[in-house]
């Protein structure tokens, strides 16, 4: 679940299991909260002309669920468990290009 376009997703994703090191994250882009990492961060991509959305890089819809799946057989390191249906939200919003939530 790489990629700048994505970090946004993935520090929403991860902040109640990481508070401090994305509080952190939202202080230095003005925020207060590690809940607030991820819509700043998407507002920065934004501002920055990053692709928005998996769609613009030339990701499938249909290759959502195949990602989700991907992503739970093969779980990477992260402070918040891997789950396929939070996964699978993830990146439906990631291809909308819609902002975290």
């Amino acid at each position: 679940m790489g990629g700048t376009f994505n970090l946004p997703h993935t520090a929403h994703y991860t902040h109640s299991a990481a508070p401090d090191a994305l509080a952190c994250v939202a202080r230095a882009l003005g925020g207060k909260r590690a809940a607030d990492a991820g819509p700043l961060l998407f507002e920065l991509n934004r501002a920055l002309g990053i692709p928005m959305a998996l769609a613009q890089i030339g990701m499938a819809e249909q290759g959502l669920d195949e990602a989700a799946d991907l992503a739970c057989k093969n779980p990477y390191a992260n402070p918040r468990p891997v789950a396929r249906d939070a996964i699978r939200a993830l990146l439906q919003r990631a291809w909308q290009g819609a902002e975290p939530a």
